[in-house]
């Protein structure tokens, strides 16, 4: 299935860890959010949906304000 990759950000986080975020559209409208995780010479990749997207940003933001 062919899609288009639009990058939306790129930043280092703790730990020596560099974050991709890449939004990932697909030909019959799907579309996810794909999370790079690189660690030295290890990758994570995760392909999550917007449900899922907004249930993770929301709790990430409620513990930033919580601390």
């Amino acid at each position: 299935m062919e899609s288009t990759i639009t990058r939306l950000d790129k930043f280092s986080a703790p730990f020596g860890k560099d974050v991709t975020l890449e939004n990932v559209s697909y030909e019959n409208g799907m579309r996810v959010l794909r999370i790079h995780i690189r660690e030295g010479n290890r990758f994570t990749v995760m392909d999550i949906d917007e449900k899922t997207a907004s249930t993770w940003g929301k709790a990430m933001t409620d513990w930033v304000a919580r601390t």
